[in-house]
């Protein structure tokens, strides 16, 4: 939008084929912009849920491993 308003001010008047152009050219980078920022986000919930199951399977662990002690520290 702004190179179109910079080609209105350069032309002198509000030609409709300038303002399109520029229009056409912001949208073009909006809808690239939306397209990168989805496949990042799928990437980041890929990730983000990689490292959540490592984390409960971290507490299942530690889980056992304390009912473990707890059970051989009853026994003595």
């Amino acid at each position: 939008m702004i190179n179109a308003f910079d080609a209105i001010q350069a032309a002198g008047d509000i030609s409709p084929n300038v303002v399109a152009g520029g229009m056409k050219v912001a949208l073009i980078t909006t809808v690239g912009g939306l397209i990168v920022a989805m496949i990042l986000q799928v990437f980041y919930n890929y990730i983000l849920a990689k490292i959540e199951s490592i984390t409960i399977d971290m507490e299942d662990s530690s889980i056992s491993l304390i009912d473990v002690l707890t059970k051989y520290g009853e026994k003595k």
